[in-house]
C-alpha cells in the first residue's frame, strides 16, 4: 500500500548486537532527527512517564524526525536528481529500558507514521498536470486497494442527486470534474462514535473568475494540503491497525477561470436550506467544505474536524509555524496538546458571534467572504460552522500557513511539511481509547 517517496531511501534494522551506527541521544553519528520540532517533545517524553514509556516515545519521535529530514521530492529532476541509501542501526544496548519486541514496535510506529506524512508531502508536491481532481480520486482509489477502507467518489450526477452544489460550482470552470471522495474505515467496535476528518481537495487554485496574480503562483498547486493532511491519516490508521472508526471526506476540484465558471454574485443552494451568494469565487474552499460537512453529518458522524489551506489571514496572523483552530472548546484542548506532543502545532482562535454580521448579504442567507476584509481566518470559520449539523461537535483547522516550507530546513526539504497527518492520526486513536470520550 506505500507509495514511494524521497529519492532517497532508509531502512532502520534493529541489531541484536552493539554495533553499528547507533539510533541513541550519545551517537554523534546518528543524523539531525527531528530539528527544533521533535527536539522538545523528546525532552519532554523523558521526564514524564515510565522509563520504557518515555524511551519508546523519545526513539519513536527521534526516528519519525530523521525519516523525514530524509524526504526529498525529486522524481521530476533529471540529472539533478540526488539518491542515496542510508541505514541506521537501533543497538538495543542503548536503550536499555526496551525489549527487542519494544524496539522493533517502535521503529515500525515511527515508519508508519512518518510514511503517512511522507504521503501527504507527495500529494501537495504534486504539479497540477499530473494530480488534477480526476487523478486525484484514482490516485487514493488505488492506494487503499486491498485494505479495509470502504470507498466511493460522488461526481457529476451523483453530485447533482445530493445537492453537493457547492463542488459543482467551483469545478465549473475545469475540464477535470468535481467530485467528493468517501473513505469509510471501520477499524473499531460499532459502539465507538464515527469521526468524520474532511480535507479540502483544491488541487489547483487560480481564484476562479476573481483571478489570482503574481509572477510565480506555483504554490496554487498547494491548496489541497487538507485533503492531503486526511489521506496521510488514513494511511497511519490503517495500516496501523487502528481501532477507530473514520469517515475521510474529501472535497476535490480545481478553481480556474473559464467561460463556463462561477462568476461573482452567483447564489450557491445547499440542501440545509441555505443560499450563499458568492461575493468572491477565491474564497472557494469554504464552498466545497459545506458540502463535505452536510455530507458527515448524514453518515451520523458524531464529531468532525475539516482541515483546510483556507485564508491568507491566517499565515499573517501565526506565521508558517503554527496552523490555527477555531470550533468546539474540548476538542480544541486535545488537538492542542496533541500538537505541542508531536511538533504539528495549534493556536486557538475565537468564535467571535458578533463577527457574523459580516457574512450578511443584500439579497442572499450570507455571503462566502466578510464585507471588510479583516479577520478572515475567524469569519471563514463562522461560515463553515453554518454547515455544521447540531449533532456534531466540530472544529476547523486553517493550515494555510503550515503547508510547506519555504526554503530548506535542517529537518526538511524545502516544500510540503505533510502538517496534519499526525496529528489527525493522533487525536482518532486517543479518542477511541479508554477515557478519551
Amino acid at each position: 500500500m506505500p507509495d514511494s517517496h524521497a529519492s532517497n531511501t532508509a531502512s532502520i534494522p534493529v541489531e541484536s548486537t552493539a554495533t553499528g551506527a547507533a539510533a541513541s541521544p550519545a551517537s554523534s553519528t546518528a543524523p539531525h532527527a527531528a530539528g527544533s520540532d521533535i527536539a522538545p517533545v523528546s525532552e519532554r517524553a523523558a521526564t514524564t512517564a515510565s522509563a520504557a514509556t518515555s524511551a519508546a516515545a523519545w526513539l519513536q519521535a527521534w526516528l519519525e524526525g530523521w525519516l523525514l529530514g530524509l524526504y526529498r521530492f525529486d522524481k521530476y529532476r533529471g540529472h539533478t536528481r540526488s539518491s542515496a541509501s542510508v541505514e541506521m542501526i537501533v543497538r538495543p544496548a542503548d536503550w536499555p529500558e526496551l525489549s527487542l519486541r519494544q524496539l522493533e514496535e517502535t521503529r515500525e510506529t515511527a515508519r508508519i507514521r512518518a510514511e503517512g506524512a511522507m504521503l501527504a508531502r507527495d500529494l501537495v508536491n504534486e504539479p497540477p498536470d499530473a494530480l488534477n481532481p480526476e487523478r486525484f480520486a484514482a490516485r487514493v482509489q488505488s492506494h487503499f486497494a486491498g485494505t479495509p477502507v470502504r470507498i466511493r467518489v460522488y461526481k457529476g450526477q451523483e453530485l447533482a442527486e445530493r445537492e453537493m452544489n457547492g463542488l459543482l460550482a467551483v469545478g465549473a470552470g475545469s475540464k477535470h470534474a468535481p467530485a467528493l471522495i468517501e473513505l469509510l474505515y471501520d477499524g473499531g467496535s460499532p459502539d465507538l462514535p464515527l469521526l468524520a476528518l474532511v480535507g479540502k481537495g483544491v488541487t489547483f487554485d487560480m481564484g476562479g473568475m476573481n483571478v489570482k496574480t503574481g509572477r510565480d503562483i506555483s504554490d496554487a498547486r498547494m491548496d489541497m494540503g487538507g485533503a492531503a493532511a486526511v489521506i496521510g491519516a488514513l494511511d497511519i490508521l490503517v495500516r496501523q491497525r487502528a481501532a477507530v472508526r473514520v469517515a475521510a471526506l474529501i472535497a476535490v476540484a480545481d478553481n480556474l477561470p473559464d467561460a463556463r465558471a462561477l462568476l461573482p454574485s452567483s447564489v450557491i443552494r445547499y440542501p440545509n436550506g441555505l443560499a450563499v451568494q458568492v461575493a468572491n469565487t477565491d474564497g472557494e474552499g469554504r464552498l466545497i467544505l459545506a458540502d463535505a460537512l452536510l455530507h458527515a453529518a448524514k453518515l451520523g458522524a458524531a464529531e468532525a474536524i475539516d482541515i483546510a489551506t483556507l485564508t491568507g489571514n491566517v499565515g499573517q496572523a501565526l506565521g508558517l509555524g503554527i496552523a490555527a483552530i477555531l470550533g468546539d472548546d474540548g476538542m480544541s484542548r486535545e488537538l492542542v496538546d496533541i500538537g505541542e506532543r508531536n511538533g504539528e502545532r495549534l493556536w486557538p482562535m475565537p468564535l467571535m458571534d458578533e463577527y457574523e454580521a459580516e457574512l450578511r448579504s443584500d439579497y442572499a442567507d450570507l455571503r462566502n467572504v466578510g464585507t471588510s476584509g479583516m479577520a478572515g481566518a475567524i469569519i471563514a470559520a463562522l461560515f463553515i460552522r453554518k454547515f455544521v449539523d447540531p449533532s456534531m461537535k466540530w472544529v476547523h483547522i486553517d493550515m494555510a500557513g503550515t503547508v510547506q516550507y519555504k526554503r530548506e530546513v535542517s529537518y526538511s526539504a524545502a516544500g510540503a511539511t505533510g502538517y496534519g497527518a499526525r496529528l489527525l492520526a493522533d487525536y482518532a486513536i486517543c479518542r477511541s481509547s479508554p477515557g478519551g470520550q
